[in-house]
C-alpha cells in the first residue's frame, strides 16, 4: 500500500519516523513518501520536502513568507497527484495540512490525522473543517477525546508517542556524557531548551543565559535543535559556564538536574524525563497581542494543560525576566517545591496511557484502509 505523510517541524519528524517504522512492521511492502525530516527519511520514507524549508513561526513571519508557503502547497498537491497514495496521514502542522486535507478530500483521497492540531487552544470552529475533511483522527492527549466528542466528532486516543520515543532512547553514563561534551563531572547540569526556530532561539536564549552568573555551582548546557546549524549557537557560548550539545536533547535531559524550557512539546519531554523545569515564553509583541486575543487556554505548557492545573511555573512575556527566572529556578533546585513537582510528574505520566501510541495508530490506519 502507498502512504503519504506530511509533518512540518522537528517534533512531527520524530513522531512521523516512529509511525513509519510501525507501519512498515505491519505492512512490509509499504511504499511511503513524506514531508518531514532526517528521521522520517532514515525510517524508510522517501522525502519530498524537508521541514526546514517550511518552519515559519508567528503571524508576521508567515506573512513575510506567504509566497513560499503557497508554492509549497501547490507543489504538495502536484506531488500527491503523481504518487496516488492509498491514504494521506497528516501530522499536526494544521495551517498547511488542513489546506491540503480540503483539497485531498475533494479529490477522493482517504485522509487520516495523527496528532491533532491544537484546535482546543483557539479557533475551535476548525473542528468543522476537520469533520468534513478528515476520515479519522488519532489523538495523543487524553483531554482531546473529550473535546472532540463535545463537537460531535469521534476520535481515537492512542496514547502519547513521546513515551515510545523516550523508552527506546539509549541511556549514556553521566561521566561518559560529560567527557564527550567537555562538561565537568562534579557540577549538576541545568539544561536550556530554547526552541527549534532561529527567531525563537534568539529571543529566548538571551533571557535564559542572563541567570547564569547567579548559579556558579551549576553548569548550563544549551540543547541544539536538529533544525539549526551548530554555528548559529556560537555567539551564545561566550560565558565559560555555558556549554552546548547538538541534537542530543534526550541524553541531556537524562542527566539534567533542572531545566529552562521554551513552551511547546519540550515542556512535556522534560517532564517525562522527570526534570523540574521553568517554562518560558516571549514572542514578537504584535504576534503575542494577536495570539492573546485568539487563544482561550489558561496555560501554555502541555504539562499544565494535561493536568488541568499549574504544575510547572510559566513565565510569559513581560513576566519572563532575569529576576523572576532566577527566583523560580532557585525554587526547583532543591527542597519542597522540587519534591512536589516530581510527585506531580508521576501522575502526569499515568494520564498519558503508557507506551505503544505509534503501533496503535499504525494498526488502525492499516486496518481501516
Amino acid at each position: 500500500m502507498k502512504y503519504y505523510l506530511i509533518a512540518g517541524e522537528a517534533s512531527g519528524d520524530l513522531h512521523g519516523s516512529n509511525l513509519i517504522k510501525a507501519i512498515k512492521s505491519i505492512d512490509v511492502s509499504a511504499n511511503i513518501r513524506c514531508w518531514g525530516g532526517d528521521l522520517m527519511q532514515e525510517a524508510g520514507g522517501t522525502l519530498a520536502k524537508h521541514y526546514k524549508e517550511m518552519a515559519f513561526m508567528g503571524f508576521l513571519e508567515v506573512l513575510k513568507n506567504i509566497s513560499t508557503i503557497f508554492k509549497n502547497i501547490d507543489y504538495c498537491k502536484d506531488d500527491i497527484t503523481k504518487f496516488q497514495p492509498d491514504v494521506l496521514i497528516f501530522i499536526d502542522f494544521s495551517g498547511f495540512n488542513l489546506r491540503i486535507a480540503k483539497w485531498a478530500k475533494q479529490k477522493g483521497f482517504r485522509t487520516n490525522y495523527y496528532i491533532s492540531p491544537q484546535v482546543w487552544a483557539s479557533r475551535a470552529k476548525r473542528v468543522e473543517k476537520i469533520k468534513r475533511y478528515i476520515d479519522h483522527m488519532y489523538v495523543i492527549l487524553p483531554f482531546e477525546e473529550t473535546f472532540y466528542k463535545k463537537h460531535g466528532y469521534e476520535v481515537t486516543f492512542v496514547g502519547h508517542p513521546l513515551l515510545d520515543a523516550i523508552s527506546i532512547t539509549p541511556v549514556k553514563d553521566f561521566n561518559a556524557f560529560c567527557s564527550e561534551h567537555h562538561l565537568e563531572e562534579d557540577r549538576p547540569i541545568i539544561a536550556l531548551l530554547p526552541g527549534s526556530r532561529k527567531q525563537e532561539v534568539t529571543k529566548m536564549l538571551g533571557i535564559m543565559l542572563s541567570v547564569v552568573p547567579k548559579f556558579p555551582d551549576y553548569q548550563f548546557v544549551i540543547a541544539g535543535a536538529p533544525s539549526l546549524e551548530n554555528a548559529f549557537y556560537q555567539t551564545f557560548l561566550s560565558n565559560k559556564n555555558v556549554f552546548f550539545v547538538s541534537n542530543q536533547t534526550y541524553s541531556l535531559l537524562t542527566h539534567a538536574h533542572a531545566a529552562l524550557v521554551t513552551s511547546g512539546t519540550a515542556t512535556l519531554e522534560t517532564a517525562l524525563f522527570k526534570v523540574p523545569q521553568v517554562v518560558c515564553y516571549k514572542g514578537n509583541w504584535i504576534s503575542y497581542q494577536i495570539a492573546k486575543r485568539i487563544i482561550t487556554l489558561d496555560y501554555i505548557s502541555l504539562v499544565n494543560l494535561i493536568m488541568g492545573r499549574e504544575v510547572v511555573k510559566e513565565l510569559i512575556q513581560s513576566d519572563l525576566n532575569t529576576t523572576n527566572l532566577t527566583s523560580e529556578l532557585t525554587k526547583i533546585l532543591d527542597g519542597a517545591t522540587r519534591e512536589h513537582l516530581l510527585k506531580e510528574y508521576k501522575i502526569l505520566i499515568e494520564k498519558l496511557g503508557g507506551t505503544g501510541a505509534s503501533g496503535k495508530a499504525a494498526q488502525l490506519i492499516v486496518q481501516n484502509m
